[in-house]
């Protein structure tokens, strides 16, 4: 059985391994995960530690495959991780559509997010799911010593409505 559901700070560990072999097939043909993989460890277990409370965590018979956030709880979808060993399942889908659902009901009528520029399987799941690209910059990161390619997305999940006052002719 699937399930999505909130994270708790008991499984942040197995979130945080979760995060980071998503991330290193993601980077892999990126060329960034030789002099970056501890630096991300690190951080994979900082977030899914000190931020659990903004994660929603895709199972499978209650064993955690996958987890998405909203780091500031706002529009912006900061994190969407599946284990490599269940992707092509839809669990994806299912997670992205847990964070639109959220967003939405919190009254923002668009959905954004920002992955880097040459992450295809990324850039492709998003556009997939009605995605579109608003803007690329580059930035230079000092711990590459490079400058990196960040790519921004973002999708209308709903219109704002028109509020009519009394007496208006609509």
């Amino acid at each position: 059985m699937i399930t999505v559901r909130s994270a708790r700070l008991d499984e942040a560990d197995i979130l945080a391994d979760i995060g980071l072999r998503a991330w290193e097939k993601a980077m892999i043909p990126v060329g960034e995960t030789g002099t970056m993989v501890e630096y991300a460890r690190r951080a994979f277990v900082n977030f899914t530690h000190t931020s659990w409370i903004t994660i929603s965590v895709v199972e499978i018979s209650g064993d955690p495959v996958g987890w998405a956030s909203r780091e500031e709880l706002d529009e912006n979808i900061t994190d969407l991780w599946v284990d490599p060993l269940h992707q092509g399942k839809g669990l994806g889908k299912l997670l992205l559509a847990e964070m639109e659902a959220e967003i939405e009901h919190q009254g923002f009528t668009q959905a954004r997010m920002q992955t880097h520029a040459l992450n295809a399987e990324a850039v492709g799941f998003f556009e997939k799911h009605g995605y579109a690209v608003h803007w690329l910059t580059v930035v230079y990161n000092p711990k590459l010593d490079r400058d990196v390619q960040t790519i921004g997305l973002s999708k209308q999940l709903s219109v704002e409505k028109e509020t009519v006052s009394y007496g208006q002719e609509f």
